[in-house]
């Protein structure tokens, strides 16, 4: 009887064990399910937060990067045409490809594509002032480099503000050297410059010809502030 007893005792405790290694070895259809499906969606939702933070911050880095570099690019280029009355065409060029690469790098060929167009609308919005000789060609490669980084709108919006800033210190330069006379006589040969279609393109009436009857502001210079002002708007979020 005793080992009748004993018997069923360890074939109980046998299938107890047999129950519970079984149970360890196999997810419950519920439970473990349930666990195993929160924990992939746990997994998709931080893949989901992951993906978006890394486009935040490739967002934030690219304009870290583009004010590392359009920075100091265009301070120098605007240094060197104050200076010189010329802006290098290796600056030009180094500006324009880095701002392609980056672009590139960053958003793909979409950003290549936004590169190319604000690169031509940098060159489109000068290209007919360089050839009424109103300005040197480095200018219009500056703003097509400018153009690379901004792409199509924040080019515009440089040129605009740069456009403003170069008339009020024209007036500001004109005023304080007393040439007012010579301003309006150069003026009016400008005048005379764009009534004709034979003029318009000429030599006549040059930024170059006026000589020393004119204080002669590079573009460069302004161009370069508009250009700073409208990074720094966007990098602190004065406008989307």
């Amino acid at each position: 009887m005793n080992r009748k007893l004993g018997k069923r005792r360890a074939g109980g405790e046998r299938a107890a064990r047999f129950d519970r290694a079984e149970v360890g070895g196999r997810s419950p259809p519920y439970g473990g399910g349930t666990q195993e499906a929160g924990l992939n969606n746990g997994k998709s939702g931080n893949g989901d937060r992951t993906h978006d933070r890394r486009g935040q911050d490739m967002g934030l880095d690219y304009w870290g990067i583009t004010c590392a570099v359009v920075v100091p690019g265009t301070l120098l280029a605007s240094w060197i045409d104050y200076s010189q009355r010329r802006v290098p065409n290796w600056l030009n060029a180094t500006l324009l490809a880095c701002g392609l690469v980056v672009q590139g790098l960053y958003f793909g060929a979409a950003g290549v594509g936004d590169g190319l167009m604000g690169a031509l609308v940098g060159f489109g919005l000068l290209i007919v002032p360089w050839l009424m000789h109103g300005m040197g060609a480095g200018d219009v490669k500056l703003m097509a480099a400018i153009g690379a980084w901004f792409g199509p709108a924040m080019t515009f919006y440089s040129f605009a503000l740069g456009a403003v800033i170069g008339g009020v210190a024209a007036v500001v330069m004109i005023l304080s050297s007393r040439r007012l006379k010579h301003a309006c006589s150069n003026l009016g040969v400008i005048m005379a410059k764009c009534s004709s279609s034979k003029t318009m393109f000429s030599e006549f009436g040059s930024a170059k010809s006026f000589g020393t009857t004119s204080q002669l502001l590079p573009y460069g210079v302004p161009l370069t502030a508009g250009s700073l002002i409208v990074l720094a708007g966007k990098v602190c979020g004065w406008w989307g």
